[in-house]
């Protein structure tokens, strides 16, 4: 037996770099023993681990899976990867295999472990403690996976410029506004239970609650019970539940009730009246998001174009009849998609009769990230196509050059993958026929690896 050690349970290059030794050695599956540091878990393992490194070329999408694969608890999990790496470069399976049952099974650990990065984001609750006449802000939260180091980045991003420490039963993560530190496991009782501000919050949050839309399977389904004790504002849910039908007729005779009218249009009637940067101003109107109220797949471009502007709807200028012909192309059916813009109204600069396009600087595209948010919560995409830069920054709060990330697969804030490729409107840009001919084809390529991977996806959930 081998034993292979790692420093950590999400520890992602520690096990790649076993893998190398490991394939050097020629070992199997069942000669080795995964270990999370110094604690010896089987007495008759050898003690040496496999360190010398083999370089390793893996299928494009392995490594993208094997990262969050590694963050789920259960146990088995590195000695399965390191299976479907052996069986890859032995060529007995491809990625792309959706009938594969191992491949199968990763892809829905992967799911899931996305699927709580994404709840330690919506749930986690700061409360604020005075500490050497400074404000620091402390969170409890139990994740069911080895999520925290993955996510830290997160809100590192989100709360910069606050010092803040995130305690859970794995590890701690302290921000002290300059540096990432990292810390023991923490019990619930070294978390404040409560703040100064926690009653505004749930008064806020009460009066708030819309009796109307209440949808308790759903509530339950996006915020589970077990959440609930991290959450100031749950300690009104139970009664909210049972008031809602006196308090939605009290609504009705009052005749104040919001209208019944589909949730993304209420979005649009809503954003119709933003003012939070100057774009409105000059704008003919909003250009909203338009497609099915829940869609598998989403995809977000830069702003609207100046034929957008005009008809209220994205993508039907130039650059849109490129992405409806190259979407016929890949296999994809517009109609079945929700397609948006990071950017909701048209930034231009006036040249005569004309309106020249001018790319949104960061604060437009921060000021729109709210609506964006509202978007993708409502309409819960399994995939979201980023075209160009600005939507990519918008989506994953980095910068990011489309040459280099051009078809890799990054995260959204709200832990959805994206797929990033060019804006069509590059396309109306270059002056060589046959560049622009390789280019398009290319963009059809990128759109059928959205495709087939929304597909792998869906097949992995059944």
């Amino acid at each position: 037996m081998i034993t292979a050690r790692l420093d950590s349970e999400d520890d992602f290059d520690g096990w790649r770099a076993q893998c190398r030794g490991l394939l050097r050695l020629g070992a199997k599956p069942a000669d080795v023993v995964w270990q999370i540091g110094a604690q010896r878990t089987d007495l008759f393992a050898n003690p040496d681990s496999a360190t010398e490194a083999l370089p390793i070329a893996v299928p494009k999408g392995f490594a993208e899976l094997s990262r969050s694969v590694i963050c789920h608890n259960d146990p088995e999990r590195f000695g399965l990867l390191f299976q479907l790496l052996i069986d890859l470069k032995a060529g007995r399976r491809h990625m792309g295999d959706r009938a594969d049952p191992l491949l199968r099974k990763l892809d829905i650990m992967a799911k899931t472990v996305r699927r709580d990065i994404h709840k330690m984001r919506a749930f986690v609750r700061f409360r604020r403690i005075e500490d050497d006449g400074d404000e620091h802000f402390i969170a409890w939260f139990e994740p069911e996976h080895h999520i925290v180091r993955r996510n830290a980045s997160f809100f590192v991003r989100r709360f910069a410029g606050m010092r803040w420490s995130i305690l859970t039963p794995q590890l701690s993560i302290y921000w002290d506004k300059d540096k990432l530190l990292e810390g023991p496991a923490a019990r619930k009782e070294d978390a404040p239970s409560e703040d100064a501000i926690e009653a505004q919050w749930k008064t806020y949050y009460g009066s708030t609650f819309n009796p109307a839309r209440l949808k308790v399977k759903a509530m339950l389904k996006e915020m589970p019970k077990k959440y609930w004790h991290n959450m100031p504002e749950t300690a009104l849910v139970s009664e909210l539940i049972q008031s809602a039908r006196n308090r939605e007729l009290a609504m009705i005779e009052k005749e104040t009730t919001v209208p019944v009218a589909d949730t993304l249009q209420s979005l649009q009637a809503e954003a119709a009246r933003c003012r939070r940067c100057p774009l409105f101003g000059p704008a003919t109107q909003i250009v909203f998001g338009e497609g099915p109220q829940r869609a598998k797949l989403m995809f977000v471009g830069e702003q609207p174009g100046d034929q957008e502007d005009m008809q209220g709807r994205p993508f039907v200028g130039p650059a849109g009849q490129i992405f409806d012909t190259a979407l016929t192309q890949a296999g994809l059916d517009r109609s079945q998609a929700y397609v948006t813009n990071a950017v909701k109204h048209f930034k231009f600069k006036p040249e005569g009769k004309r309106r020249i396009h001018e790319r949104p600087n960061v604060g437009e595209v921060n000021h729109c990230r709210w609506w964006l948010k509202r978007e993708i919560e409502m309409v819960q995409p399994d995939l979201i196509v980023a075209l160009g830069a600005t939507a990519a920054r918008s989506l994953t709060g980095r910068n990011v050059a489309i040459t280099t990330i051009r078809g890799n697969i990054l995260e959204s804030e709200e832990g959805v993958p994206v797929l990033v490729t060019i804006h069509p409107s590059y396309l109306l840009r270059l002056p060589d026929a046959d560049k622009a001919a390789q280019e398009r084809r290319n963009f059809v390529a990128d759109l059928k690896q959205a495709r087939d991977r929304l597909e792998k996806l869906q097949i992995a959930a059944t």
